[in-house]
């Protein structure tokens, strides 16, 4: 695999340290600014909607530059958000400092993903995506328990500190080591939104949201979980979180390396296997062994489907697939929001705290039968385009895609 993708690899675990280390110092942060922890939870809502909107918006205004020159300016946002975040002297400030960090993300993770893939053989492209992803994972194993540790110890503005000193590394290594791959293909607007004419890319986006949004229906709530049903004191969900980090990283290198060999094959394991894990989940959370071997393998299923979700959206837009790539980001986000709210209303309805496995079952069963339903309209479609070109006497070249109302 090139070298590059250790550039890309360090600026996504820079992006997921700052995502998640968040929630380790929120009381630290509700404290210093004399706020309550609700509204310091904006400090993760709000990171959540900025990727939501960054990822389309920076992805459309980066179209007239070159992917490095986009990756490089992203990497600089990042910078900049953490440093104003480390050095606010309110909790706006902080607020906005988080808003600009996120608007780097979603973007990154999608031209990042093209860059990736742009980079290796097609038999290749899921494992290269695939690590690239493997920064996000590593962060929470190391990046997300340290910088919490840091924050705990020595001030969660350090914690900010080194996340934006991550991102000088990961700049200076996109400025060294990702080759200029001139400007997005197609080159203008209109030819990246053409790709959201294909039902695919808007079904793959579905699945995105549903499929991994299950994993988030379970673990925004998986301290209450821990503590008050598997009776883990608040000290042990740290290391809880750790083997949480350890699956997503399995999960994610076995994803990448299945997807190449039969995308929707994996895919529809990896859900199907998700789905009856979450269920079995409402069991095992009684039970401290069994709920963190469980725990493990939410983390190991769900970013499992990360690979061939953003492949899949990758082959669908082709001509143009950078904007598509980045609103799969937003998505993957979009979903995380959808199921802690949904999880926050089936615990507010006196259902407890292991309900929320059921809302993300329900979610990851729903992206299964979506899933059922794409490959279907890919092999009509498939089907459809040999018999025409078996007929032609000029065979050309035929769409691969199912456009919207066909």
């Amino acid at each position: 695999m090139p070298l590059a993708l250790l550039a890309l690899a360090i600026g996504a675990f820079g992006i997921g340290t700052t995502e998640f280390v968040i929630m380790g110092v929120l009381p630290q942060v509700a404290d210093d600014f004399g706020v309550s922890i609700p509204t310091a939870g904006w400090l993760v809502s709000g990171y959540a909607l900025g990727v939501v909107i960054g990822a389309p918006l920076l992805t459309v205004l980066g179209t007239r530059v070159s992917r490095k020159k986009m990756l490089m300016f992203l990497m600089g946002l990042f910078i900049v958000g953490n440093a104003l975040s480390a050095a606010a002297p309110s909790f706006g400030l902080m607020l906005i400092g988080r808003v600009i960090a996120s608007l780097a993300h979603g973007a990154f993770f999608g031209i990042g993903s093209v860059v990736a893939a742009d980079l290796v053989a097609p038999e290749k492209k899921a494992s290269a995506i695939s690590l690239m992803f493997m920064g996000l994972t590593v962060a929470n194993i190391v990046g997300v328990p340290g910088g919490t540790y840091i924050g705990q110890v020595a001030g969660w503005r350090l914690t900010f500190t080194l996340v934006a000193a991550l991102g000088v590394i990961g700049l200076l290594g996109v400025a060294k080591l990702v080759p200029e791959q001139g400007k997005p293909r197609a080159g203008n607007v209109r030819a990246e939104f053409a790709a959201f004419r294909n039902v695919q890319v808007w079904l793959a986006m579905a699945m995105t949201v549903l499929g991994y949004g299950g994993v988030f229906a379970a673990i925004t709530y998986i301290t209450p979980m821990m503590t008050r049903v598997a009776g883990y004191t608040e000290g042990a969900v740290t290391w809880l979180l750790v083997l949480f980090g350890v699956g997503m990283f399995l999960g994610n290198l076995l994803g990448g390396k299945f997807a190449d060999r039969a995308l929707m094959p994996m895919l529809f394991t990896t859900l199907a296997a998700l789905a009856a894990v979450l269920l079995l989940f409402t069991a095992t959370a009684h039970n401290k062994v069994l709920a963190a071997i469980t725990l493990t393998l939410i983390g190991a299923l769900g970013f499992a489907t990360v690979p061939p979700l953003q492949k899949w959206v990758l082959d669908q837009a082709s001509a143009a697939p950078t904007l598509a790539s980045a609103a799969n980001i937003g998505a993957f986000n979009l979903g995380n929001a959808l199921a802690a709210w949904l999880g926050g209303v089936v615990i507010a309805g006196g259902l407890g705290y292991t309900s929320p496995n059921w809302v993300g079952a329900l979610l990851s069963g729903t992206a299964l039968l979506l899933s059922f339903l794409a490959a279907f309209l890919d092999r009509r479609t498939r089907r459809a385009s040999d018999s025409v070109t078996a007929g032609s006497p000029h065979p050309q070249a035929q769409p691969t895609s199912t456009p919207i109302g066909h």
